[in-house]
């Protein structure tokens, strides 16, 4: 198994995921300062983008498949509940909302933060948007350690992950639950793996 990775992109979820599954798998760092990323690495991602994951026959490029596909490749390590189960659908819900709701809205407040001053654009409305959002999250966790059942899965590494972001850029003041919630997660051990070198 190979992924196709870049430091300091979204695809530390993906090496963060694999850590958390304690599986054999090759990491390929890709230089996307010198435009590695455009040439041959297109027959892999027709954008260029990263991750990329090679496993044996199968080759998926979108971030929301990959994960999906290796938390349930390995039933036997317990990061997706399985199909049927009462948790499934929860489960899905999470994944899916955090990479299609949660994360264009935190990405687009880092993004800003990287243009200079002047260039900045307001993201009061984004950022109202953002706080609804992240209110839903707060309350449907409601204080829990994990998102669906009783165990961590790979919906709460996703969660995780993005909230950790936020974070970072100081957007989850109005709510400590959350910043409780990023912290526990990321102390994990593989987190810790996943982030180093």
């Amino acid at each position: 198994m190979k992924l196709y990775f870049a430091p300091r992109t979204r695809a530390t979820r993906h090496r963060w995921l694999l850590e958390e599954l304690d599986v054999p798998y090759e990491l390929l760092k890709v230089d996307l300062s010198t435009q590695e990323n455009r040439t041959a690495y297109l027959a892999l991602h027709p954008f260029g983008e990263v991750p990329v994951l090679v496993d044996g026959d199968v080759t998926l490029f979108e971030s929301s498949a990959i994960f999906l596909h290796l938390a349930d490749r390995f039933p036997e390590k317990h990061l997706a509940p399985p199909p049927g189960s009462p948790e499934r659908g929860p489960y899905l819900q999470w994944v899916l909302f955090a990479e299609v709701t949660l994360d264009p809205l935190v990405m687009e407040h880092h993004r800003n933060e990287q243009l200079p001053a002047e260039q900045r654009t307001n993201l009061a409305q984004q950022r109202a948007r953002l706080d609804e959002v992240l209110t839903v999250i707060d309350l449907q966790l409601g204080g829990r350690e994990f998102a669906v059942g009783k165990a961590f899965t790979a919906a709460d590494l996703l969660l995780a992950s993005i909230l950790h972001l936020a974070n970072t850029l100081k957007l989850l003041e109005k709510h400590p639950r959350l910043t409780d919630y990023v912290m526990r997660h990321t102390l994990r051990p593989a987190t810790r793996r996943a982030v180093a070198g």
